[in-house]
């Protein structure tokens, strides 16, 4: 089928004769043009029909302009200032000075200019203009390495400052009546600025950290920081930039003493984002952690969690149980609440009540009577369970055991014909029997209330992108992966990420759950009691077919999903001396 041809040849009508696109796509991208009013290549991105890189390339080609791939660009020492190009140009125009000789200069834009504005920089600059054609991706990210994250704000900021009053911070102006904030556009810009692009990078927490000379931020993504460079200005205008976010989020700005914590509720390109504030006092000033919580990224199928075959089986047949109690640990942002609120959406149906005490509910369930815990006035996790018993509950969820008394509580509805599902802090799924006991919880009711806990973490995934075999695994690790998966050594496989765009580098882009299950049999409740240990339950629990986080881990190495450094990473643990016994992994 062939579409029909334009009046004129634009960049979609280019990818569609090398075969890049089909004629349903290009007809599609015609129709989003005219409807939106908007360039085509913007039309071919925001329908993700082309990479940038090929969308870029058959534009420039249009305009008889070079494409040149600055992804991995830096500045060769000097070349900024010996171009006499103002930084505030770079960024208005968005261009970046590539190369310099006697007469010439020349600029990357990431839209083909126009000769006046062409003739403008001629004239600003005092010599020829050679302009080439780079992507939008690649120019922000020599910005931000060269130049800070929002410099152009930072600056603009500064050159519209009153220079009687050039080292004072930007002023917030509180108005009386209604009490409306009147905040500096700048700071506004900035802010928004920084949660774009940490948005866009899929970050899961912002860091704002303040320093004697400098402000550090950084961005946790799959689970790592990623420092961000900054300006060095942005020192001189902190203090507004976190009142700005307290406004955002409510708090008091007068106050600068005392730790605050608030939420944040912001939209952007038709998603829906929920950002919990915590700002802590610091020696140099107010420290800002920023979590992002998108409303659209929960999963509440269980065959979307990355389960295994069996554990998914088994974990759909504990949310239909009638009692019990089902406990899930991990540290902070391993996704225990993601794999709460799938089991809960499975338990969910017509027949059942299902109730939940949370601090924060961090995502509202259709179907589901879901309370907010307030300690400040006495609305504990334990007096919220209390009062959720007698409202006839089938299925319970309380957000954390934290201390005896809400565990206690728990343990006694798991045996009334509740079932009940929380998290607590624990090493793995068979410290969790440990912890209880240690709590003071008595280890008979415990042996019967206590139907399975569940250990999990978040292991970063191989790029799709740029993954390739590696063959660098050490030889005691590949005896280990070996014997774990019932291979001969020579059978073992690994991946890793090389590196590429799509990953910015690192290698790997995304994450994958590693669960870890602990079913609690009647030998195993037999076994409870004040003088048991952790060692002995978990060599008990190996004889009943019990697998660490770390045994089920490397068949996630063998199928290519995640590297071997990311096992070291999530379940290595200090071997004892050797005269000493050394611990099992996890």
């Amino acid at each position: 089928m062939n579409a029909p041809e334009p009046t004129k040849r634009e960049v979609a009508d280019v990818l569609f004769a090398a075969g890049k696109l089909d004629a349903e796509q290009l007809e599609l991208v015609r129709r989003r043009q005219r409807r939106l009013r908007t360039s085509q290549h913007q039309a071919l991105l925001e329908l993700g029909f082309a990479s940038e890189t090929d969308t870029y390339t058959a534009l420039a080609g249009l305009h008889g302009l070079e494409f040149v791939d600055l992804c991995n660009f830096t500045f060769p020492p000097g070349l900024p200032d010996e171009t006499k190009l103002p930084v505030a140009v770079i960024h208005n125009h968005h261009v970046l000075p590539v190369a310099l000789d006697e007469t010439t200069i020349t600029l990357a834009f990431i839209e083909p200019p126009r000769q006046a504005e062409l003739g403008n920089l001629r004239l600003l600059l005092n010599r020829q203009v050679r302009p080439v054609l780079t992507t939008p991706s690649c120019y922000r990210n020599v910005i931000r390495q060269s130049f800070g994250l929002g410099a152009d704000t930072i600056q603009r900021m500064g050159e519209d400052r009153p220079a009687a009053d050039s080292s004072a911070d930007v002023v917030f102006k509180v108005g009386t009546g209604e009490d409306e904030e009147a905040v500096n556009a700048g700071i506004t810009r900035y802010v928004d600025q920084l949660l774009a692009d940490a948005l866009r990078l899929d970050a899961t927490d912002i860091h704002i950290e303040p320093y004697l000379s400098r402000i550090k931020i950084r961005y946790r993504v799959d689970g790592i920081m990623q420092p961000v460079t900054t300006p060095d200005s942005l020192r001189q205008v902190y203090g507004a930039l976190v009142s700005r976010l307290k406004i955002m989020a409510g708090l008091n700005i007068a106050e600068k003493r005392l730790p605050h914590d608030g939420r944040i509720s912001m939209k952007t390109e038709g998603a829906e984002y929920d950002l919990r504030v915590s700002i802590i006092p610091s020696k140099h000033g107010e420290a800002v952690c920023l979590r992002i919580l998108g409303r659209q990224s929960l999963m509440l199928e269980l065959r979307e969690l990355g389960l295994e075959t069996d554990q998914e089986a088994l974990l759909r047949t504990l949310t239909r149980l009638p009692q019990g109690m089902v406990l899930l640990t991990g540290p902070t942002g391993s996704g225990k609440t993601t794999t709460l609120y799938a089991a809960l959406a499975n338990a969910n149906d017509e027949g059942r009540k299902i109730i939940t005490v949370e601090d924060p509910i961090e995502y509202q369930l259709e179907g589901i009577v879901q309370i907010q815990a307030k300690e400040e006035i006495g609305l504990t996790f334990a007096a919220g369970l209390r009062s959720i018993l007698r409202h006839d509950p089938d299925v319970i969820l309380i957000g954390e055991i934290r201390d005896r008394e809400t565990a206690d509580i728990a343990v006694r509805a798991a045996q009334t014909g509740h079932l009940v599902f929380s998290t607590l802090h624990a090493n793995d799924s068979v410290n969790v029997i440990t912890r209880l006991l240690d709590m003071g919880i008595d280890p008979f009711p415990l042996g019967s209330a206590l139907v399975c806990s569940i250990a999990q973490r978040l292991a970063q995934r191989i790029c799709r992108h740029c993954g390739e075999p590696d063959d660098a695994i050490p030889d005691d690790l590949r005896a280990e992966m070996a014997r774990q998966l019932g291979l001969a050594p020579e059978e073992v496989r690994a991946f890793r990420g090389r590196g590429c765009v799509e990953c910015n580098d690192k290698g790997t882009r995304g994450r994958v759950a590693l669960y870890e299950f602990f079913v609690m049999s009647e030998e195993m409740a037999d076994l409870l009691g004040p003088n048991l240990t952790t060692g002995h339950l978990r060599s008990a629990a190996r004889r009943l077919g019990w697998r660490s986080l770390r045994d089920q881990a490397w068949k996630k190495v063998q199928q290519g999903l995640i590297p071997v450094s990311e096992i070291q990473r999530l379940t290595y643990r200090l071997q004892q001396p050797a005269s000493q016994p050394s611990p099992e992994g996890l």
